[in-house]
């Protein structure tokens, strides 16, 4: 399935909208304003939280935890390499990795060595937009954080 990440502009607190294919809103992730590191909840559009995302502060590297009811199902660890990104996840759901190009724009999620998930950011854009496919029979919300950390990693205005 195909998704298309909108981040909202002109918000205090990281926002963005996910639509389906044909524009229809899936889900929406509200981040917290004022707190140390990122924390982040997605919710489906009848406001039920699906997932929960925390960054792990004063690390070297990125690193953030994913929760689903309340239990953690991720740990994403940046890994140190030069030029293009990588990602460890250690997961509930089998071994993740990720692997980017060098402009951070492209991205494969590969589970136990295949790959689940296609993402490419948009080139020019008033705000963070990014296109993700995932296949069907991966969780779509825990795939779909996957993407909003590595918005937060790269493009989070915290960061620049």
């Amino acid at each position: 399935m195909r998704y298309l990440i909108k981040e909202k502009i002109f918000t205090f607190a990281d926002r963005f909208r996910i639509e389906d294919y044909e524009g229809y809103p899936q889900y929406e992730v509200v981040g917290k304003i004022l707190s140390l590191g990122n924390k982040l909840h997605i919710y489906d559009m009848n406001g039920r939280e699906l997932i929960y995302i925390e960054e792990k502060i004063f690390r070297f590297l990125p690193e953030y935890t994913i929760y689903k009811e309340g239990n953690i199902v991720a740990k994403i660890k940046k890994e140190l390499t030069f030029l293009k990104p990588r990602f460890r996840i250690e997961s509930s759901y089998g071994q993740f990795t990720i692997e980017g190009d060098v402009f951070h724009h492209n991205f494969n999620i590969l589970k136990n060595g295949e790959p689940v998930a296609w993402i490419s950011k948009k080139w020019i854009s008033l705000s963070d937009t990014y296109s993700v496919d995932i296949v069907d029979e991966e969780d779509h919300p825990f795939i779909l954080s996957i993407v909003i950390i590595l918005d937060q990693i790269f493009y989070d205005g915290n960061r620049s």
